[in-house]
């Protein structure tokens, strides 16, 4: 694929709202979860919640959006001043010609949950102030985004699990290599909700402590719940310290509803391809940003994989015990993680983990360190064999 500059790039997480407060967790090696007291649930879990998310109001414009998740998405939106780069794209290439691609897994549910409580007790209707379009449904927060700054390009929201927002960035790039457009918004939001927490608790897949990637004796996931977005573009003057999407790869290994390929057959597909999108080889990436999830079967199959393809020769690790697994935002997460990784040539650690899993033979970084870094690779992998790798390069 043609480069595309990120010109612009954000995230909102447990650890805090835009670039700043990720990178000072991240050189800390600090973690944003703690003991889940999210709404009435009833789970003994660990939780990346972001605080602040309720008191935030929509704007009147906004007003039948009005969901958790948008109000995290417009939270969000406004940190690093990324809301004012993009609409400066929108007046520099006009509203027509920047696009939208947005990924969730559950959208604007907990909404859903909540109208469920003010059912009818006679007729069990849903209230009538419930709007499913504009808050559940999952395209409501492109179309919430696409209102907000004034973007009249395509627009879509992508829902694969936790591979949803990276496969936005080769959907967009798609778009923007066939010509439909100049620049587009590309991003995943995702917010806690009782169906993500019981219903991973029912698959006995969330941990009663921290969760611990790859680690021997990691029991399952922190879920956690985030916001972040990068601005595509074509190519622009190169400048020293800018980050680039380079390459993307897509699979779908169909192997289970819900476990990995034990050999991580789709998860090699899937790198092997970004690597070729991006016309490098193995040896280039000198970090990767696992997907990780701290579940026993991921971690072993991801650390097949990604031995199979790159032996140990780039270091990994998985943020998802500083932020937690933020499901359909986590590609969009650890790509911006990845972004500042390269800009600031540092290597993130991976909180929680305190003794790594001799069967994933990789050469995992319990904690972060200054490298020389060129190009990393980000892996996200979704339930039903879904999954995306994103290769990223900054100018040096």
């Amino acid at each position: 694929m043609k480069p595309l500059l990120l010109s612009a790039y954000t995230a909102t997480t447990c650890l805090g709202v835009g670039l700043a407060a990720h990178r000072t967790a991240l050189r800390e090696g600090r973690s944003g979860l703690a003991p889940c007291t999210f709404e009435t649930v009833d789970v003994p879990t660990w939780v990346g919640e972001i605080a602040g998310v309720d008191a935030f109001d929509l704007p009147d414009s906004l007003a039948a959006y009005d969901c958790r998740n948008h109000r995290l998405a417009l939270l969000a939106l406004q940190a690093d001043g990324f809301a004012d780069r993009v609409r400066e794209a929108v007046s520099r290439y006009g509203a027509n010609r920047v696009g939208v691609f947005m990924g969730t897994s559950t959208s604007g549910i907990l909404q859903t949950e909540l109208a469920y409580r003010r059912r009818d007790p006679a007729t069990g209707a849903l209230p009538a102030d419930f709007g499913y379009a504009t808050t559940h449904n999952p395209y409501a927060l492109a179309e919430c985004l696409r209102q907000h700054l004034g973007i009249n390009g395509q627009s879509t929201t992508i829902s694969t699990a936790c591979s949803s927002s990276a496969k936005v960035f080769a959907a967009a790039a798609r778009q923007i290599e066939l010509g439909t457009l100049d620049a587009a918004l590309v991003g995943g939001v995702d917010s806690l909700c009782l169906t993500t927490l019981y219903g991973f608790a029912s698959l006995e897949l969330t941990s009663r402590e921290p969760c611990r990637p790859c680690d021997a004796g990691r029991d399952g996931i922190s879920i956690g719940e985030g916001a972040a977005y990068a601005l595509l573009e074509r190519a622009q003057p190169a400048n020293a310290g800018d980050v680039w999407l380079l390459g993307a790869g897509e699979s779908s290994d169909a192997h289970h509803m819900s476990a990995p390929h034990p050999e991580g057959l789709g998860a090699r597909m899937a790198m092997q391809a970004a690597l070729h999108s991006a016309g490098l080889a193995a040896g280039d990436i000198q970090y990767i940003n696992l997907h990780g999830t701290a579940t026993p079967a991921n971690d072993v199959s991801e650390g097949k994989a990604v031995a199979a393809v790159f032996g140990d020769g780039a270091v990994c690790s998985s943020t998802k015990g500083a932020t937690g697994h933020t499901l359909g935002a986590a590609g969009a997460v650890e790509a911006v993680i990845c972004a500042l990784a390269l800009v600031d040539q540092f290597a993130p650690g991976s909180p929680g983990t305190r003794s790594l899993d001799p069967a994933i033979p990789l050469q995992y970084q319990l904690r972060g360190a200054n490298l020389p870094l060129r190009h990393a690779l980000t892996n996200s992998f979704g339930f039903g064999g879904s999954n995306c790798s994103l290769v990223l390069g900054v100018m040096t």
